[in-house]
């Protein structure tokens, strides 16, 4: 795909997506971090729902806790691997706690090496909570990186390494939601709703599907 027609993606889901921004409900760093890893296989209505009562009651490092990891499973048993993420949450805030006074490091390296959080969780919270031009890639991200020609790559590290190289600066800290909020609900998985896609024309996808 040549640049130029790359800019004219990103201007129009620009001009059609006014409110890039997580769906995920957070008040500050810590939130956004437990949201995204609970995010994992998970939609983001279904952590919104389990995280409301959450913070309402335990929305820090320390009380999330003093909460401890049974107690925790109990505000996130409807939630996909809850076992695990429950383990892994309590692993973080541990961390947090004892290294970084509790708060969330404004930090890559050390964001990766917190139990639970990977490339993609890292990405999210540097680029949502701190304004940092990261692009994470999730598998909404991954799909339209590919199937539009933007930006293939047949993993996501590699994928995201593209994205970084050919998105032009005045772009990168609003290309992860443009993306992902154009794969939710466009450029769906089974099938893409390409009759209603702004950027159609300048897609490279050879089985576009429209409505009969």
């Amino acid at each position: 795909m040549k640049q130029s027609t790359r800019i004219q993606i990103l201007q129009k889901l620009k001009d059609h997506i006014k409110d890039p921004t997580t769906e995920l409900v957070y008040q500050t760093p810590f939130e956004l971090l437990i949201a995204v890893v609970l995010s994992a296989q998970a939609t983001d209505v279904s952590v919104n729902k389990a995280t409301k009562p959450l913070f309402a009651i335990a929305n820090t490092a320390e009380q999330i806790l003093a909460l401890g990891v049974d107690n925790l499973k109990s505000y996130i048993r409807t939630i996909g691997l809850y076992n695990s993420k429950a383990e892994n949450i309590i692993k973080t805030c541990q961390i947090l706690v004892d290294k970084y006074q509790g708060e969330v490091p404004e930090d890559f390296n050390a964001l990766i090496e917190l139990p639970g959080v990977g490339r993609k969780t890292a990405n999210v919270v540097l680029n949502t909570a701190f304004g940092w031009p990261t692009i994470a890639v999730d598998t909404h991200i991954f799909r339209v990186s590919n199937r539009t020609g933007f930006a293939p790559g047949k993993t996501v590290e590699a994928v995201e390494q593209k994205l970084l190289k050919v998105v032009p600066e005045e772009y990168k800290i609003n290309c992860h939601h443009w993306f992902i909020l154009h794969g939710r609900y466009t450029c769906i998985a089974r099938k893409p709703r390409c009759g209603a896609c702004v950027i159609e024309d300048l897609c490279e996808f050879k089985q576009k599907v429209y409505p009969e």
